[in-house]
């Protein structure tokens, strides 16, 4: 799924040149999924329990093929835009149904789980950042193959998703329903459909949403705005793609490394720790201009743990599937939200300041909304518990 967006922001500077627009305008390019995924993500759950988790995501593949295409097609700047939307669209219904499938069918092995599909997303992410510039100048006897080409090989391993997701569920009944609900004090009462209402009140799922969107936004702003920033330092295009790749690759350790990290004393602290130090580290690639390839590790590597630990609060913050459905579409739909305000304005901010320190204060801002979140989920409070 990463890795249709993540080859964006390093042809952020030849769309821009082949559309004659500044890069900073481009910059709601990177938004519109998160758009997308804010709008569409509350309906993941009601479509799973209609026609099942399998059949649901199997169509979001197929969808997600048609907005790869769509968006390379020359012609009206349009199909730019759209495609791209429909590519957000695809990608919300399994941004919110996997962590359910993995609560689901992995139940004992949660945290490694889930930290196995967030290395998946980083490293394939970071495979099309770190591609798409050098296949954008293959010669061929017409010239260069450009930014368009380079964009559509980022959905080539979409077909042998669905082909691998349609095998291991086959033979799996339709619609695919949850598990029931423990009726517990504070949940007695509660049917399927007041579940997918109910959790918009509860506090604690805000709190998994707001910690969702402020590292979202951290990372689509970094990933979005790295490459053009290491260019205005004096680095080459094909490295600064490099650095972005690099920066996403070492994300998989981030994530693989969370299910040890997280337990015992450290779930309460580590989820206040990881937004200073992606925040810090950005704050030194550009602060200190030059070679900083071990801030871009650094940065990596908690910007993946902090994506692994976002999903598995979905998944480990409710008491049933059907919980963390809806906690998972909630999240995710405020969480987009929030993060699609990020590169457009990170972009404005450094087009009207004519430089990247008003845009790095928005990124240490966001830090800091981050890291009061996470103190707060380090509480271990579930959704649909009873206060007291």
């Amino acid at each position: 799924m990463r890795m249709t967006i993540t080859g964006v922001g390093p042809l952020l500077e030849q769309i821009a040149a082949d559309r004659g627009v500044a890069p900073a305008a481009l910059g709601g390019l990177a938004s519109v999924p998160l758009i997308a995924w804010s709008l569409v993500s509350p309906l993941a759950h009601g479509l799973s329990l209609r026609f099942g988790l399998s059949r649901t995501i199997s169509w979001s593949l197929v969808a997600l093929t048609a907005g790869t295409v769509w968006r390379s097609l020359p012609g009206s700047e349009l199909n730019l835009w759209f495609g791209t939307a429909l590519i957000g669209a695809a990608l919300a219904i399994g941004n919110v149904l996997l962590p359910v499938v993995i609560r689901r069918d992995f139940s004992a092995r949660v945290p490694t789980v889930m930290g196995i599909y967030t290395a998946l997303l980083g490293g394939i992410g970071a495979l099309a950042a770190g591609l798409v510039v050098p296949i954008s100048h293959v010669e061929t006897s017409t010239g260069e193959l450009g930014w368009r080409i380079a964009l559509l090989t980022s959905g080539a391993l979409i077909p042998v998703a669905l082909v691998a997701w349609l095998s291991a569920t086959r033979g799996e009944p339709a619609p695919q329903r949850y598990e029931a609900l423990p009726l517990t004090s504070s949940m007695r009462g509660t049917t399927n459909d007041r579940v997918g209402r109910r959790i918009w009140r509860d506090p604690v799922a805000w709190t998994v949403a707001v910690y969702q969107g402020s590292q979202a936004m951290l990372f689509y702003m970094i990933a979005t705005w790295l490459a053009p920033i290491q260019v205005s330092q004096g680095s080459s295009a094909v490295d600064a793609g490099l650095d972005v790749m690099f920066y996403q690759l070492v994300s998989i350790l981030g994530s693989l490394c969370l299910p040890l990290m997280f337990r015992g004393t450290q779930e309460r602290w580590l989820p206040a720790v990881i937004p200073i130090l992606i925040a810090g580290t950005f704050a030194c690639v550009v602060l200190i201009p030059g070679p900083g390839l071990h801030w871009v590790l650094l940065g990596g590597f908690a910007s993946g743990a902090s994506l692994s630990l976002s999903m598995l609060y979905m998944a480990i913050r409710a008491q049933s599937s059907e919980a963390a459905s809806a906690l998972s579409g909630m999240a995710q739909s405020i969480g987009y939200l929030i993060a699609a305000a990020g590169p457009a304005l990170f972009g404005w901010l450094a087009a009207s300041s004519g430089g990247w320190i008003l845009p790095l204060w928005l990124v240490l801002a966001v830090g800091a909304v981050q890291l009061v979140a996470g103190i707060l989920l380090g509480r271990g409070r579930m959704v649909f518990e009873a206060r007291p």
